[in-house]
């Protein structure tokens, strides 16, 4: 088997932050997305969907062409974007979907590309505690009107997220039927994405609680099968995050890893096994160099 993927699981820490708005499901209060575990604990998540839109919005800061928005064709449907994977990065990573109704009884059609890159939400690793941030409208005392009281759920803690990224499926497949891109095209977009990734910044809810959430701490593995291995691995204690369990995934899995790689920032993560672990800058160059060796 050859080296067809790259995954990535990642840890971010937000000191004091509201990720992800949820539906109001109280009056004056904004809540936060959650998911309740079997105990009943409730642990906070930033969406994939959010991420998704975070990597292209940097990649767009990174002025690279990101396909325009239209209309959908049916009634009620959906916004869609170009559906050009060829001339646009965002077509190619991030996939889309185009349904058109049939007429006269006949069965309607859908323009589709599946995402090559796979992204889980970003999940805290700690129990939301009720926690609320309490604030006004009040705009001065010029202002004719009561203020508006209002309340947002916010959380601390260190949150974990994972993306694949299919290397295989990258400037081919769906959408490139007649014009498939030259491994060098393929390289520079993975090499992109990765940019966007290390500066991952998500612009929802920062004008009042700005949080940093692109990756402290990162456990990768070029592989041969499109498997993220680490996606409920990585674990912390004490800002500590556990090697040695990692060490027992790479072993699980060591006939179908190329090469992986552990590395963190200091100054929020400091592991005990420094033998095994990288610098973060040093970290995202060997993924680097796993992508120009793929495309070579």
């Amino acid at each position: 088997m050859k080296a067809n993927s790259i995954t990535i699981t990642y840890l971010s820490k937000v000191s004091f932050a509201s990720l992800n708005g949820a539906d109001k499901d109280v009056d004056n209060i904004n809540p936060i997305k959650k998911v309740t575990l079997s105990n009943g604990e409730q642990l906070p998540y930033l969406s994939s969907q959010a991420i998704r839109r975070a990597l292209r919005d940097r990649l767009e800061e990174m002025d690279l062409p990101i396909s325009p928005v239209s209309e959908a064709i049916a009634k009620k449907g959906a916004p869609k974007t170009s559906l050009n994977p060829v001339k646009y990065i965002d077509d190619d990573l991030f996939g889309y979907m185009d349904a058109s109704p049939g007429k006269d009884n006949t069965k309607g059609t859908s323009t589709t590309r599946t995402s090559p890159i796979r992204i889980e939400s970003l999940l805290a690793l700690s129990a939301y505690q009720a926690d609320l941030d309490f604030a006004t409208n009040f705009m001065g005392s010029k202002v004719e009107a009561d203020p508006n009281i209002f309340e947002t759920e916010i959380h601390s803690g260190i949150y974990r997220g994972s993306i694949l990224i299919e290397l295989d499926r990258i400037g081919c497949d769906k959408g490139f039927e007649n014009e498939e891109l030259s491994n060098d095209l393929k390289k520079e977009r993975v090499l992109n994405l990765l940019k966007a990734f290390q500066n991952l910044w998500s612009s929802g809810r920062q004008t009042r609680f700005l949080a940093d959430i692109s990756p402290k701490f990162i456990a990768a593995a070029y592989m041969k099968v499109k498997n993220p291995i680490f996606l409920e691995a990585v674990n912390v204690v004490k800002h500590k995050v556990n090697i040695e369990n990692l060490k027992t995934v790479i072993s699980d899995y060591d006939e179908y890893i190329v090469e992986s790689v552990f590395a963190e920032q200091e100054a929020i993560f400091s592991s005990e096994n420094k033998d095994m672990v990288k610098s973060l800058k040093e970290g995202f160059k060997t993924i680097k160099n796993w992508i120009e060796k793929y495309y070579e």
